[in-house]
């Protein structure tokens, strides 16, 4: 299986895990056995929580892990612009005005960084220009051996994708060869980090808009490029939303895609005028006159004033969209003009045999246009006899975050799906996670990372995760033993200790106990990928076996992330060892 994006592959890296695979291949330390584990330091969005996601895409990644000739040209030699490109690029120049002849020969206009102009000679381009390769100082062999690297002495274990996580827990755990374990840090990052995070925002959405809502994801004018659009699609479904508007994504993923009309339909007509043939088939299949039916009920109910343009748009819409009929109500006033002329046009849908599907706000308050247009269909249900009528849906926009849902909860509405865009996709409460990839052993020895604060301070060796639950099936306690050990057993007492702050501690008797870690590479792909509909409900199983108090939006409690007593002891004996002592004297 390849990576969904073709830019995933060796070449997506930074610089420095190149350079440094040939540092170790220089001094003969690249075929060292090594450990990673990818983590992250603290929760997003002020929470309590993070649900892990990208993983399938760092499977596909080590399966599209190999050197072409063309990566190994442009690292050796750098890159050639040939000539003929160039001169196109300095007619274009000449032409424009960015590039003028002079007696004796050409001038470039340049800008300095305070935007003062001036003009600087330009010879015209009469042979090709080669841009250096970044690593062309590196001894020719290396790159032969980079060519051959693959990731088949690798082995790879990690939580499910979905999983609830927290801080200091290893998310993936890597083992193999130094060079080539080194040189996966930039792209496993890339793909989990951005999921993680989106797909945790999103769970937050379905928590504040309640399990009851329908969820839109309508940010893909809004993500930071087509990828970011693309995968902020796919991870909002598996957090909790149900459909988007990315047709692309839908095609990809098989997500549901949804869309109705925006405000440039509506305002495209001018007035009844331009239905140029006013029929539509009833669900029996047989034509009707069906403007005449929505002006026959709009005299019925005195919806004589409202814009003519607009509803010439609306009965457009529904001709071609008979049973998909969802209308944008607030070009001109919701409830003046776009409730009433989308009542008119449902009823004689309903005439037909048609069923329409409601209205979409998006502006003004919300709260309040949402129940007045419910009483407004519940009046129109009871008056023609129509049940269903009264409750057709009400879908509401307008740069809907985190804190507008819980104030629509708290105030009171009638809305039965939210689109959200923009603090959706572009996580704008916090737009990145800070996962971090670090080295916790080398030939069998932990090695550690210290630093003055201590979450920055890292837990060293291999570890396996264990999840300790309680009766009543809440998790209570993520526990990190080291690798190998006897893992921990349901009903006997087990020392849980913090793994920085010695007096912090507390003894669990779990009900059950969870392995966290899969092993899904070794050396190649071993574990199959469940559908985005079964992670999606795992997310959800987790989200609703979670003690409130840690997934409450204000305050909520930290959960407990500890180590065994004797991954505790081990860890600090290490700390002691490497920090140096200050003299003073």
């Amino acid at each position: 299986m390849r990576p969904s994006n073709h830019f995933v592959g060796p070449m997506l890296t930074d610089l420095y895990q190149l350079t440094m695979a040939y540092g170790y291949w220089k001094k003969g330390k690249d075929k060292d056995q090594a450990v990673f584990d990818l983590f992250f330091r603290k929760n997003p969005f002020g929470g309590e929580f993070t649900i892990f996601a990208g993983l399938e895409e760092v499977v596909r990644s080590l399966n599209a892990f190999r050197f072409t000739d063309a990566d190994i040209a442009y690292l050796q030699d750098g890159t050639i612009r040939k000539k003929e490109e160039l001169q196109l690029d300095f007619e274009a120049g000449l032409r424009h005005g960015f590039i003028r002849k002079r007696s004796r020969g050409f001038e470039e206009l340049r800008y300095d960084p305070w935007g003062a102009e001036s003009w600087e000679p330009k010879d015209y381009p009469d042979h090709d220009l080669r841009l250096p390769g970044p690593m062309r100082h590196c001894d020719p062999a290396f790159f032969d051996w980079l060519k051959s690297v693959d990731c088949s002495g690798l082995k790879i274990y990690a939580v499910p994708e979905g999983t609830m996580v927290f801080p200091r827990i290893p998310l993936i755990r890597v083992e193999g060869p130094l060079a080539v374990a080194q040189m996966q840090e930039t792209v496993f990052l890339n793909l989990t980090g951005f999921p993680s995070l989106m797909a945790t925002n999103a769970a937050r959405f379905r928590l504040a808009a309640g399990e009851g809502k329908g969820l839109i994801e309508f940010g893909l004018r809004r993500a930071q490029g087509p990828d970011g659009g693309v995968s902020a699609s796919r991870y909002s479904y598996i957090g909790g939303f149900n459909a988007t508007s990315n047709t692309k994504a839908g095609q990809l993923f098989g997500l549901p895609a949804r869309g109705t009309m925006a405000h440039s339909y509506v305002s495209s007509f001018s007035g009844l005028h331009e239905i140029a043939d006013p029929r539509l088939a009833g669900a029996d299949g047989k034509e009707e006159d069906f403007l005449d039916l929505v002006l026959q009920y709009r005299r019925q109910l005195g919806y004589l004033h409202t814009n003519e343009g607009e509803l010439a748009a609306f009965v457009s819409y529904a001709q071609a969209f008979p049973e998909g009929f969802l209308a944008l109500v607030d070009t001109y006033n919701t409830l003046k003009s776009g409730v009433p002329n989308f009542i008119c046009v449902a009823l004689a849908l309903f005439e037909i045999g048609h069923k329409p599907v409601g209205i979409r706000l998006d502006s003004g308050d919300l709260s309040y246009f949402s129940k007045e247009t419910r009483k407004l269909l519940r009046k129109t249900a009871e008056r023609f006899s129509i049940e269903s009528f009264g409750g057709l849906s009400i879908v509401a926009s307008n740069d809907i975050d985190e804190a507008i849902l819980f104030s629509l909860g708290q105030q009171g509405h009638e809305i039965d799906v939210f689109g959200i865009g923009t603090h959706l996709v572009t996580c704008r409460a916090q737009p990145a996670l800070g996962c971090v990839y670090k080295l916790v052993s080398i030939n069998g020895q932990p090695r550690m990372k210290l630093s003055d604060e201590a979450d920055k301070m890292t837990v060293p060796g291999r570890k396996d995760v264990y999840r300790l639950v309680g009766g009543n099936r809440h998790p209570l306690v993520d526990l990190m033993i080291e690798a190998g050990k006897p893992a921990p057993k349901a009903g006997e007492r087990i020392l849980c200790r913090h793994p920085v702050s010695e007096p912090k501690r507390v003894y669990v008797v779990p009900k059950d106990v969870i392995a966290l870690h899969k092993c899904v590479w070794d050396g190649r792909q071993i574990f199959s990928f469940p559908p985005l509909d079964t992670i999606r409900r795992y997310v959800q199983e987790q989200i609703a076996v979670m003690r409130p108090d840690h997934m409450r939006a204000v305050n909520p409690t930290p959960y407990k992330v500890s180590v065994s007593e004797d991954l505790y002891r081990s860890m600090h004996e290490l700390w002691m060892h490497e920090a140096p002592i200050t003299e003073i004297t």
